[in-house]
């Protein structure tokens, strides 16, 4: 496992319950400028692995990415946390962001 992709796990996992953050800042907090991919790639390659609180990631608008199914127990995930999530799938980041 790269440097890299260690921080941008220990960023993943640092995200508090009802609370979430965008591909974008966890890659600038884990000192990658430009790494909102890289987190993508982690997210999809190590979640399970490193049991990663991936409904917690969207988009820097406050979207989620995902869609169908995905997206529909992101959702669910996000709302037992107390996060609220809009009809059209999105999130307050001034009120839930991280």
């Amino acid at each position: 496992m790269t440097d890299s992709t260690s921080k941008i796990i220990k960023q993943i996992l640092a995200i508090p319950k009802g609370r979430v953050s965008s591909y974008r800042d966890i890659a600038l907090k884990a000192g990658i400028p430009n790494g909102a991919r890289q987190t993508v790639r982690v997210l999809h390659t190590m979640s399970e692995k490193f049991n990663l609180p991936w409904h917690r990631i969207i988009r820097s608008n406050g979207s989620i990415a995902l869609t169908g199914e995905g997206m529909a127990m992101q959702i669910t995930l996000l709302q037992s946390e107390g996060v609220k999530v809009s009809a059209d799938g999105k999130i307050d980041l001034k009120k839930f962001g991280w």
